[in-house]
């Protein structure tokens, strides 16, 4: 027998425990894969769904129990798919939602390519709603139900050169505290991550906030974020909504918060202008 499995009286059953898991939109590279990868290392059951069928493959290679999919965000049916192929592996419950798919158009907005202006608001706004909306379902029936929203700094004030994604997160921040309140009733927990700037493909641009802060965050310090966000002990911080990534962020998030307007205009256009 083996001596992990707890010893059974005549007649019993043996208690079935419901697997942690969650899923990972935007899950193939980036913050989206090292969340995966973070929560593959602690054991949970990991579904990482993205357009890039082929780094998916390559991230299934290297972990061979994670799940995986094609899913564009921006479409309601293959979130639905998305989800049901990935509950089937979790007795149709999920633990974690991380929304997590996202792009970004550098430039001012006259440069910008209406197709990437137009994307930024369809994946970035669009997407994370739609997969809140599909995922409700199976959020409702798990004890401990998170929905991750990946945010960003650039919501504490509108950043110029990146305008639309910018403003596409304070659309993530404002998604975040209504369905917190919305969803309350049901258990399921809303948080909103707000890192700066990563080591990841999104901060590859040009922008002016780049060059004055630097990239200095790993995807792996936002995904060690995200898993003590979740695994929250503190009656206290089980109420946070926004959760900003290294000290930096938190300065900026605060000062926002406290600082007349004038200054918080004067400080954002110090640092992106």
């Amino acid at each position: 027998m083996n001596s992990k499995q707890p010893h059974l009286a005549t007649g019993q059953h043996p208690i079935h425990v419901t697997p942690r898991s969650i899923f990972v939109s935007g899950g193939a590279t980036g913050i989206g894969k090292a969340v995966a990868t973070k929560f593959l290392d602690s054991g949970w059951v990991v579904g990482a769904y993205d357009i890039d069928d082929e780094r998916l493959a390559e991230f299934q290679s290297e972990y061979p129990q994670l799940i995986t999919g094609h899913l564009d965000v921006t479409d309601a049916e293959q979130w639905d798919e998305a989800l049901a192929h990935f509950t089937a592996h979790t007795d149709g419950t999920l633990t974690v939602l991380d929304n997590n798919a996202g792009v970004i158009g550098f430039g001012d907005i006259t440069e910008q390519d209406p197709d990437l202006i137009a994307a930024q608001v369809s994946i970035n706004c669009t997407g994370v709603t739609l997969g809140a909306r599909a995922a409700h379902q199976y959020l409702k029936k798990t004890p401990g139900a998170h929905l991750i929203n990946m945010g960003s700094a650039s919501s504490i004030y509108g950043q110029p050169h990146i305008a639309p994604y910018s403003a596409s997160k304070f659309y993530v921040q404002g998604f975040s505290q209504a369905l917190e309140l919305e969803w309350g009733k049901d258990e399921i927990r809303v948080l909103n991550i707000m890192p700066l700037w990563a080591k990841t493909k999104l901060a590859s641009g040009n922008a002016e906030s780049i060059k004055r802060l630097g990239v200095h965050l790993t995807p792996e310090q936002v995904a060690d974020k995200i898993w003590q966000a979740v695994h929250s002990a503190n009656r206290l911080t089980r109420h946070r909504i926004m959760y900003s990534v290294g000290l930096p962020s938190l300065v900026m998030r605060y000062a926002a918060r406290f600082a007349p307007s004038i200054v918080v205009r004067w400080i954002n256009k110090l640092i992106a202008q």
